[in-house]
């Protein structure tokens, strides 16, 4: 009856998620490329590779945290970069060079004593495609594949490294009535703690 039920929300033409399935959400997982960033990959001369990430982004992640939701980062690629900006957010679930992103999640969620229910995801590539169909809410950034696009609860306004996953955070904190309540302590260097 699940399965039913979440095939007639997907066709739903709504572009706002249901608050009920919101509410559920404890953890929040995220692919990299095309999602928290835009998707291109940067070479300098030398070599090195570079990617953009948006702050405001980050931001949504850290207030997702302060609310209590478990946060993860679920890539096929695997990068000193991804790492670094993982560490840099205290994201506890890091899981780069994944084939098989539903195992991965299914593991992580049964690991931390939750549902696929409670899980939300955002992709934006075929690669993501499975885990989408299986967790309890999915998006894509506006920019996403258009087989993603037509697969999730939820189409971004954003795209991918422009705020998409800052604009799924608010919606799930304001599901949760936490939206005004998370509060960031201000040290004494100005930085959010």
């Amino acid at each position: 009856m699940a399965f039913a039920n979440k095939t007639v929300r997907r066709r739903s033409t709504s572009r706002q998620p249901s608050r009920t399935v919101l509410r559920q959400i404890q953890l929040f997982a995220t692919d990299v490329d095309g999602v928290l960033t835009d998707a291109g990959m940067y070479y300098s001369e030398s070599g090195d590779e570079w990617k953009k990430f948006n702050t405001r982004d980050g931001m949504g992640i850290k207030l997702l945290q302060k609310a209590g939701l478990i946060t993860a980062i679920v890539t096929q690629e695997r990068t000193r970069l991804v790492a670094r900006r993982a560490e840099k957010l205290a994201i506890p679930e890091l899981h780069q060079g994944v084939t098989d992103k539903l195992s991965l999640i299914r593991e992580m969620a049964a690991r931390h004593g939750l549902s696929l229910s409670q899980v939300a995801y955002i992709g934006d590539d075929v690669n993501d495609l499975e885990s989408l169909k299986a967790v309890g809410f999915s998006a894509s950034p506006a920019d996403g594949m258009p087989e993603i696009r037509r697969a999730v609860d939820y189409v971004c306004r954003k795209k991918g490294g422009e705020g998409a996953v800052r604009e799924l955070a608010d919606m799930i904190l304001e599901a949760q009535g936490q939206g005004s309540r998370v509060k960031f302590q201000v040290s004494s260097s100005g930085k959010p703690t």
